[in-house]
């Protein structure tokens, strides 16, 4: 049975930016799917993934939007727009290799960092949008 292309496509990111060096300065090995309780700031967490059909005539395909976050508790939003700055550089436009399943784009589309409704921690979202074709 084929891997599902949303969760070959959440594994990927998951290996990326768990794989990134610049990223691990910042957050070391805290990238969530869920996230454990009692885990230290910083961190990301890969959010909710919403996955469309994109199929043509001729070829099935699939649309995701991904949603992920970053969250800090220094002052200021210096240390959320790093990691935010980190998690562009290494999706935006990267070629990862998925299980059972073709990356044909992968792009950000969206960022913002925000304090978060405690008063005390930054909260960024980044969304990516990606098309993926079964191989």
């Amino acid at each position: 049975m084929a891997t599902s292309p949303s969760l070959a496509l959440q594994k990927a990111i998951h290996a990326a930016l768990t794989g990134d060096a610049g990223l691990a300065a910042i957050v070391g090995a805290r990238v969530h799917d869920d996230v454990p309780q009692g885990t230290s700031f910083p961190y990301v967490v890969i959010g909710d993934v919403t996955t469309r059909d994109w199929s043509t005539q001729t070829q099935e395909g699939h649309e995701h939007i991904v949603v992920i976050h970053a969250w800090s508790n220094q002052r200021g939003r210096r240390e959320c727009q790093m990691i935010i700055e980190r998690i562009d550089a290494v999706l935006d436009g990267a070629g990862l290799t998925l299980d059972d399943h073709r990356l044909i784009n992968l792009r950000v589309v969206f960022w913002t960092a925000l304090r978060d409704l405690d008063g005390a921690s930054y909260h960024g979202v980044v969304r990516l949008r990606a098309v993926t074709e079964p191989l």
